[in-house]
């Protein structure tokens, strides 16, 4: 007995099932990166910044503005 060619449907990109995104794990080169820096726009970043250094929260993205998002170099500038 012959099998009959199977007929492929054209589906349209928006009616295909689509897989949910899984979340990458970070590794641990990422995190070493991520600490590296202070992300000024993250009120708990500025707020962790400031409250470490006993420095206000806007002069510490005065700091970030001015010397840029290293942390090394954020607080040495804070330090002064």
């Amino acid at each position: 007995m012959e099998r009959a060619p199977l007929i492929q449907l054209y589906v349209p990109h928006q009616l295909r099932r689509r897989r949910m995104a899984t979340k990458r794990k970070q590794t641990a080169r990422g995190r070493k990166q991520d600490r590296a820096r202070v992300a000024g726009g993250q009120r708990y970043e500025v707020r962790y910044e400031s409250k470490k250094t006993g420095r206000s929260a806007k002069a510490v993205k005065r700091a970030i503005k001015r010397v840029g998002n290293s942390r090394k170099k954020v607080e040495r500038r804070l330090a002064r």
